[in-house]
């Protein structure tokens, strides 16, 4: 029986919405168990209001951060410091960062270094860096739960349609790129094992096109054969044009 992944959420609450935290942990429910739940600001502040309303429901334990100096983000520091604690203690086996500040990208890619995966959530305004270096990485305004009255001045990404995903060049390279490094002589490539590729070397997320599952984008692009095999419990893919 595979033993389930230990999974550290840090949270930077001075530049992320509190909106989405359900969406958040439900998707990490994917990857393992978050044991470690650290939600990370001045919480004498009066703008993390709508963070202290989600600490109790989701188990999360708020990490008191004074601001000693004015214009200094102290969360920061602290953040990266709560990190390498974790990460030395041997506790953990991935990381999840949200947080829409690229100054964490260095941490991200010592965690890297150290062969931990590290999950990225953040807002549309979070730079390239920071989502580039996280695989995955997940745009959290995509993960608000629906009922909620949300603050977000964006919502939700709609669902890209078969044309629009089409015309997304880098999207196709991706896709093409790992069933040809997945695939067996006969072109067909396991699912998995091409979920598996891309995780390992993008931060891309079927989440922020609109779609939940990579298989639902792959099927909407129709450029990729596709066949169900194990009684239908393995999906199979090869690319179109071959």
């Amino acid at each position: 029986m595979a033993v389930e992944k230990r999974i550290a959420l840090l949270i930077d609450c001075d530049n992320v919405s509190h909106n989405s935290i359900e969406g958040v942990l439900e998707e990490l429910a994917k990857y393992g168990m978050v044991n470690v739940r650290h939600a990370h600001g001045d919480w004498n502040n009066p703008s993390l209001s709508g963070w202290i309303e989600r600490l109790h429901p989701f188990a999360i334990r708020p990490m008191q951060q004074f601001a000693y100096t004015k214009g200094k983000n102290a969360t920061d520091s602290a953040m990266i410091i709560d990190a390498m604690d974790l990460l030395y203690s041997g506790n953990v086996d991935a990381f999840a960062l949200m947080t829409s500040d690229s100054d964490f990208t260095p941490l991200v890619l010592r965690l890297l270094e150290s062969g931990l995966p590290v999950y990225g959530f953040g807002e549309k305004k979070t730079p390239k860096p920071f989502v580039d270096a996280c695989s995955p990485f997940i745009y959290t305004e995509n993960l608000v739960v629906e009922d909620e009255g949300r603050q977000d001045k964006q919502g939700p990404t709609l669902r890209k349609s078969r044309k629009e995903l089409r015309q997304d060049a880098s999207l196709l390279r991706l896709l093409r790129t790992a069933v040809e490094q997945t695939s067996e002589d006969d072109g067909w490539a396991d699912m998995s094992r091409v979920a598996h590729y891309i995780s390992n070397n993008s931060s891309f997320s079927s989440i922020n096109y609109g779609y939940k599952k990579l298989g639902d984008l792959i099927r909407a692009t129709e450029l990729f054969d596709v066949e169900m095999r194990k009684d239908g419990t393995a999906m199979y893919i090869k690319d179109g044009r071959k």
